[in-house]
């Protein structure tokens, strides 16, 4: 669902972009044959499968970037599932609540993918809960009300789907086609968020201003979703040199502004930045600077919810070990009542 340019060094890395490619990730000069039919696949757009032979680098690239996506689903569901008892209307509550179970089968989906690359769903969890891994920042800021969860909705996720999209074609097989189904949830929930503004801003004063508020909030965050300026981003170049990344970080943010300002306008809301503008020579939308300090303290993990969040993850996983330890076991029991079955599946 959420995006930050979906690969943010865990640990601070000196990854030299500019090698080529024959360079990068290669272990000595014996591999230079299983490297060249690698450039041969990324150059003739093929995918790269899980048996196939990678460069280390690549391997951990993706691994990184898959389990950050899986982790920012999970950890999303906690912003939005916080509402699910408090909606305004059933319907409200039914909505949000497929939502965020939406969610949780796309962390499935992606931690499924990253475990084809040789990591285990447990290291990966190890890590994003000992704070060794990242996720998105966005979910370290509090929905104080209602008009938060449709702003999540129209802003949020559409800034996601604006970076996932072009992941379906990602240079890895199974990342690529996992993209597929989420990219069309993903669509129904950006439409379902900015159904529920438009039914704000037809009804009262105050509601209109719970909604303005709202977009106040999470603009600017939204914006820095796409993870750092171009110049600031080896990671990204790196990602697109091998086809992981399709479009740069300032490209795909300079798509969802133009995107989003008529959007806004449709929706009778104001964007929060006086330097927004239609820039006629660009043929695109000025817009302002983008607090990037903010940003890295948040990631770092001094945003407002991050151990509030963090918290309840870990709660959450321990509280639910008897759930997966009697998963195990009911199906160790249906293997040795019966193994033939079993075998053939």
């Amino acid at each position: 669902m959420y995006t930050q340019s979906f690969n943010v060094p865990d640990v601070r890395e000196n990854t030299d972009a500019t090698l080529p490619l024959s360079r990068v990730g290669a272990p000595d000069e014996a591999d230079a044959a299983r490297q060249a039919r690698f450039e041969d696949k990324l150059s003739a757009d093929h995918k790269i499968e899980p048996q196939d032979w990678m460069p280390e680098a690549y391997r951990k690239t993706l691994v990184r970037q898959i389990s950050q996506h899986a982790h920012s689903e999970i950890v999303g569901m906690l912003p939005e599932g916080n509402w699910i008892s408090r909606a305004p209307s059933l319907k409200r509550k039914a909505i949000l609540i497929a939502k965020v179970q939406d969610e949780g089968g796309h962390g499935l989906y992606l931690y499924s993918a990253a475990e084809t690359l040789g990591t285990s769903r447990d290291q990966m969890l190890a890590d994003l809960h000992s704070g060794k891994a990242k996720y998105s920042s966005i979910f370290n800021y509090p929905t104080l009300n209602w008009a938060d969860v449709g702003v999540i909705g129209w802003l949020v996720d559409g800034a996601a789907i604006m970076n996932q999209i072009p992941l379906c074609r990602c240079s890895y097989g199974p990342y690529a086609r996992a993209m597929i189904r989420v990219c069309k949830e993903e669509s129904f929930h950006q439409r379902q968020g900015y159904e529920s503004l438009l039914t704000l801003m037809r009804g009262t004063v105050e509601q209109k201003a719970m909604v303005q508020d709202a977009v106040n909030r999470w603009w600017w965050k939204c914006l820095a979703m796409f993870g750092p300026p171009d110049s600031d981003s080896p990671n990204s170049v790196q990602g697109m040199r091998w086809g992981i990344k399709r479009i740069s970080n300032d490209d795909l943010r300079q798509k969802f502004v133009d995107a989003t300002v008529p959007q806004a306008e449709v929706l009778g809301v104001s964007l929060p930045d006086p330097e927004l503008k239609w820039n006629e020579a660009r043929q695109h939308y000025d817009f302002g600077a983008i607090d990037w300090d903010e940003f890295w303290a948040t990631v770092n993990g001094n945003g407002p919810c991050n151990k509030e969040r963090l918290a309840t993850r870990v709660k959450a996983h321990q509280e639910g070990q008897w759930v997966r330890e009697a998963a195990l076991a009911y199906a160790h029991k249906q293997t040795q009542k019966h193994p033939t079955q079993q075998e053939a599946a």
